[in-house]
């Protein structure tokens, strides 16, 4: 009756923890787009905190109420997340993501500037369902996001950072804004956390949410490199240098392409990246990246997408060559002493 998941059979390419570990890492170190969701969560749940960490001084200062009715806050907030999400549908084909972010924080900021006023408890109640509604939203819609830019193979690694990322700014926005209430008083934290918040959602405009329509899905288009010796695979680090042959006048364009491909290899593995010319031949450019070891640089094969593919492709339209960029492994020696 108790489900368990089969386990995943054991081979040479089996990622060990901190191995693992540090390929999430550089992969979030590297994605360009996760960094836009993280900043955008950042930018709300670090104002949106405010009401959270407030809403006992909240009810008992503004509102007049008593434990049982913070209990009947909360449970509305409940509810209104339920609606929220049954709502969540129909506002999806009317607003983007970025859309919803927007309503989210305009509704959370008229919250807390409602509950300045000390409306009464009745009307704070249908508040709280409002507020309950809002958050659900942006939580949604964020989590939505991240989902659809990440690959399988990095999707979990990656939400553990974004959910790092989402529970810090609520705990350091609780703090702060417990901080600034002792200072300036509870109606004007909550009016300038208000104003923050639509401040920065203004802002954030210019940084708009990515869509995930990317094909994220293994390419497998790169070919295999030569066989190693037997227990090999945990030798390193490896060097690849791939060998493009570039005109002067395209040299330009080509650095420009070549660009979101660099990122592309931090995402997929290599944690040293590099690009540079030959002295006796200007026109041959070598790209050169460092990955872990041998078996790394397996799954990195495994791990290049279709929308990598498709980075690689517009970089060799650049490449003068007669055949295809030259490229070479080399796996690091240890000496003795």
């Amino acid at each position: 009756w108790w489900w368990r998941r089969p386990a995943a059979a054991q081979n040479d390419l089996s990622e060990h923890f901190l191995g693992a570990f540090r390929a999430g890492l550089r992969y979030a170190r590297a994605s360009r787009e996760l960094h836009v969701v993280l900043v955008r969560a950042v930018g709300y749940f670090l104002f949106a905190s405010a009401m959270w960490a407030l809403m006992p001084l909240v009810v008992r200062q503004l509102l007049g109420g008593s434990a049982g009715f913070y209990g009947l806050m909360l449970g509305a907030v409940g509810v209104g997340a339920i609606g929220g999400a049954l709502a969540l549908p129909r506002l999806r084909q009317r607003l983007s993501a970025d859309g919803l972010m927007g309503l989210s924080a305009a509704v959370t900021a008229a919250v807390m500037l409602a509950m300045v006023a000390q409306p009464p408890q009745a009307a704070a109640l249908l508040l709280a369902l409002v507020l309950g509604g809002g958050w659900i939203v942006a939580l949604t819609t964020l989590s939505s996001v991240v989902q659809a830019i990440l690959p399988n193979w990095v999707r979990g690694r990656a939400l553990a950072v974004y959910l790092t990322v989402f529970n810090g700014a609520m705990a350091a926005g609780s703090l702060g804004w417990g901080l600034v209430a002792r200072g300036i008083g509870l109606p004007m934290t909550l009016a300038a956390s208000a104003a923050g918040m639509l401040a920065v959602a203004l802002w954030m405009r210019r940084l708009p949410l990515p869509t995930g329509e990317a094909n994220l899905d293994a390419a497998h288009h790169w070919p295999e490199p030569a066989a190693v010796a037997p227990g090999s695979h945990d030798r390193g680090p490896v060097l690849v240098q791939v060998s493009y042959r570039i005109r002067p006048a395209d040299r330009p364009a080509f650095l420009k392409a070549l660009h979101p491909v660099a990122l592309a290899r931090r995402r997929d593995g290599a944690y040293a990246w590099g690009v540079c010319e030959h002295t006796d031949d200007p026109q041959q450019i070598i790209e050169w990246f460092f990955v872990e070891s041998w078996a790394e640089h397996l799954r990195q094969h495994r791990r290049v997408s279709h929308h990598d593919a498709d980075l690689q492709q517009e970089l060799l339209q650049w490449h003068s060559g007669p055949d295809r960029p030259l490229v070479r492994h080399f796996l690091a020696l240890h000496p003795p002493g």
